[in-house]
């Protein structure tokens, strides 16, 4: 819930508000962001941050906020901007949002003082406008950004439907690998979204994980409890349960493989995918992809952000190299600036190299 002010700018002009919570400008900035960008809601900010106490500013014009910097605090002196990990951490700027407001925001006594001597921003996409913006801002308002390189971004832009993909020919080799899935039983391709979230399908989701390589690992989304909770947690927003898509193949009623993303405006994000190895000969994982890819074209998606790497099969589909993924460290004033140049090589070296 949104609290009153802690801390305001003059009221006369561009003003800047920092306020204890989650506060509603998150939400408008959001409604006025690139389509791309409007998951970036007061409930995706919240279920990130979890028990953490967060923190809002604001940057408002005419009235009307532009810019909207959630933070929660990660160790004495170092805040961060919460998000989940997949697809990217970002806070919403008003589509053609000023480059001047963003350096009006972070030169402001009282954004300085809720920023701290350091925050961090990341990992996010190079091309993302907040980023963007803030790397443009920064410089001139007396923060020092530091880059760590994390990984190169992979996507696939996808015609509207009966533009010609998926090939025929992969069609193809997809009939001829569910003609083989159905030798196990009886299959059954799903889509759920919106209302469909409910304690079942979360089980059904882990139920998969639990058989394959995401068993023992701290990355599966659904066997995990605490990134379970995350995606609970968004699912009771109604608006991103909306935008959190699952397509799930069931054989005889078992659930065997799953594909999970988020829509918003024209992009899907793929979060996460796990299938059932007993059948893995038979492609379940490609298969179930591709009828994706399909539903999403029906439901206006033109690109696929894949995030980071390709293991083969990003490439193999059709998907090119996109934006870097960064991780940036930005240290505040003078002291700031010291400790970048003394240690700030030790930021950039621990991202991964080309």
């Amino acid at each position: 819930m949104e609290m009153s002010p802690i801390l305001t700018a003059p009221g006369r002009g561009p003003e800047v508000t920092v306020v204890e919570g989650g506060s509603a400008a998150i939400d408008a900035v959001a409604g006025i962001a690139a389509p791309s960008r409007r998951f970036l809601t007061r409930s995706w900010f919240a279920a990130a941050a979890g028990n953490r106490p967060m923190r809002t500013i604001a940057f408002w014009r005419d009235g009307v906020a532009t810019i909207a910097l959630p933070l929660v605090r990660l160790r004495p002196g170092l805040s961060a901007v919460p998000g989940a990990y997949w697809p990217f951490r970002s806070f919403p700027v008003a589509e053609g949002q000023r480059r001047a407001d963003m350096r009006v925001l972070l030169q402001s006594p009282i954004a300085r003082r809720a920023l701290g001597p350091a925050w961090r921003l990341g990992p996010v996409y190079a091309d993302d406008p907040a980023y963007r913006a803030l790397m443009a801002a920064a410089p001139e308002a007396g923060w020092t950004a530091i880059v760590r390189r994390i990984a190169t971004s992979y996507r696939l832009d996808l015609p509207a439907p009966g533009g010609g993909f998926p090939r025929t020919s992969t069609l193809k080799k997809n009939r001829f690998h569910e003609k083989h899935l159905a030798s196990h039983g009886e299959p059954d391709w799903a889509f759920h979204c919106g209302r469909d979230w409910s304690p079942a399908l979360f089980d059904a989701l882990a139920e998969i994980e639990a058989r394959s390589w995401h068993s023992d690992s701290l990355d599966a989304k659904f066997l995990n409890s605490s990134h379970r909770a995350l995606w609970e947690a968004l699912a009771a927003d109604p608006a991103q349960a909306a935008r959190m898509n699952v397509a799930l193949l069931r054989i005889d009623g078992r659930p065997t493989a799953y594909s999970f993303d988020i829509d918003s405006g024209s992009v899907r994000y793929a979060i996460a995918n796990s299938y059932d190895p007993a059948v893995a000969k038979h492609s379940p994982g490609k298969c179930l992809y591709y009828r994706n890819i399909v539903d999403g074209q029906s439901r206006g998606i033109r690109m696929i952000d894949w995030g980071a790497g390709d293991s083969g099969y990003k490439s193999t589909i059709g998907a090119k190299a996109g934006p870097e993924i960064v991780d940036v460290l930005l240290l505040r004033g003078r002291l700031g600036r010291i400790a970048a140049r003394l240690g700030g090589w030790m930021w950039e070296q621990s991202g991964q190299r080309r």
